[in-house]
């Protein structure tokens, strides 16, 4: 019999390969993405250090929008982090996508940093 493969086992086998080539630093940290079903998380990692820099999600009060688990959430998401990091000084960033495909919500997201202000 076939088992069918679970995708979720998936994504992390590809983000732990994904992981042990990358590293964030404190010039230069890891955006990491996370996206549920329902929401989308974004993370700036000093890997060096094991500090979260700065964060961002479409689960925060002031979010602003009913939607929150669609491309519109996930670029406002990437507009936040981008704003954030840059009042910590922070302008170049290595993107993990967190062994989701660069397409879609996760796509969006990294557009939206790029476009405020964030190098990767």
């Amino acid at each position: 019999m076939i088992t069918k493969l679970d995708k979720n086992a998936s994504r992390k086998k590809r983000h732990a390969r994904v992981r042990s080539k990358i590293t964030g630093t404190a010039e230069r940290p890891r955006l990491n993405v996370f996206r549920s079903n329902k929401y989308i998380y974004a993370q700036l990692i000093d890997d060096m250090n094991g500090v979260t820099l700065a964060s961002a999600s479409s689960m925060e009060k002031d979010f602003g929008s009913d939607a929150t688990g669609n491309v519109e959430a996930a670029a406002k998401v990437g507009e936040l982090v981008a704003k954030r990091a840059t009042e910590k000084g922070l302008k170049s960033v290595v993107f993990d996508r967190g062994g989701y495909l660069y397409h879609g919500r996760v796509k969006a997201l990294a557009e939206a940093a790029r476009e405020n202000g964030l190098q990767f």
